[in-house]
């Protein structure tokens, strides 16, 4: 592609994200699932594209999604999880063997969660009031292990599903799409 059809196919991206992004506020029990629907769309633009044009769909996107979205929670879920996590598979997966590639991918996400965990819980002031249904009878201190084993799960289930998709676009929609933006 050349640079004014990537930036082109980055704007649709972006702009795309940034409705999808919008309609939490409308339909506010998929604040997770939209921003995780709209990590797909960054793969799309790493497949397309390369890291840096996804990289700066993702800035743009976590920008404008932390400012004019209402829902906040989303908002920061795509900036802090799953914006930038196709630009890191693909260069884990680029980068690194096999094995030691999911290793890293799975550190890398229960850090970021973790961290983002305490830093709301310290910086604002958000309590463990969203969680005390798994284990009401744990202080805010223990819950770390509860969290690093539902994130395990559900990012390898997210990786797994981004790497799927990947495939299927590869294999259906990549031709009909580099005909349109040549």
């Amino acid at each position: 592609m050349k640079n004014a059809s990537k930036t082109a196919f980055g704007a649709i991206m972006a702009g795309l994200s940034i409705a999808l992004m919008i309609s939490t506020a409308v339909i506010p029990f998929l604040s997770y699932a939209i921003p995780a629907i709209c990590g797909v769309l960054i793969t799309i633009m790493v497949i397309e594209c390369d890291n840096k044009w996804a990289t700066l769909v993702y800035a743009s996107v976590s920008i404008l999604s932390l400012i004019i979205i209402p829902d906040k929670s989303a908002g920061a879920s795509y900036a802090l999880i799953f914006g930038y996590y196709p630009i890191v598979k693909n260069i884990f997966e680029n980068k690194l063997p096999k094995k030691l590639c999911k290793l890293f991918k799975l550190v890398l996400a229960n850090i970021v969660l973790l961290a983002s965990y305490y830093i709301s819980l310290f910086f604002f002031g958000i309590d463990t009031e969203g969680i005390e249904w798994i284990a009401p009878f744990l202080t805010k201190w223990y819950v770390a292990p509860i969290i690093i084993t539902f994130v395990s799960v559900f990012f390898l289930m997210y990786d797994t599903v981004l790497t799927r998709l990947s495939i299927i676009y590869k294999k259906k929609w990549q031709k009909k799409l580099r005909k349109t933006f040549k």
